[in-house]
């Protein structure tokens, strides 16, 4: 009980904030870097789904980061293909790391509010739903399979 006084008493400092903005931006923009520029399919650099791995069953997020690399080179119906939900996540990667840029640039972010309850809770069950349909092996959800 003390210690939640603690945390709530002290809020993080705008300085610290930002800072911890800019590493989120740098971090981010690493990641992208190296899903631009390695090849998901080839590089064993990346994690397999441990779900995948298991069950032979596709999670939402099975073929995102091959998806991602066929966007990055400009190959928008393979991105698709890898994942269908990906111009979802292309939205939210993108409002998060505008929003941490101009959180570490000018102390404030975006004012578009990404993670309230609803938009979460929407988000969970839209995943939710998605990894079920592309599960099932009947045409035309077969599609959905990465």
């Amino acid at each position: 009980m003390q210690l939640e006084n603690a945390v709530r008493s002290s809020p993080i400092s705008s300085r610290t904030e930002r800072i911890l903005a800019a590493g989120g931006v740098a971090a981010m923009a690493g990641g992208c870097v190296a899903v631009a520029l390695l090849d998901p399919s080839d590089a064993g650099v990346f994690p397999v789904c441990p779900l995948y791995t298991m069950t032979g069953l596709a999670c939402p997020g099975c073929g995102l980061t091959r998806g991602f690399h066929a966007l990055f080179r400009g190959d928008v119906i393979t991105a698709v293909d890898f994942n269908a939900m990906i111009p979802i996540w292309t939205f939210v990667f993108a409002w998060a790391f505008i929003s941490m840029s101009l959180l570490a640039i000018r102390g404030r972010g975006l004012k578009l509010r990404l993670d309230t309850p609803y938009l979460i809770g929407g988000l969970l069950a839209t995943m939710l739903v998605f990894g079920v349909l592309r599960n099932i092996p009947v045409w035309p959800l077969t599609i959905l399979y990465p």
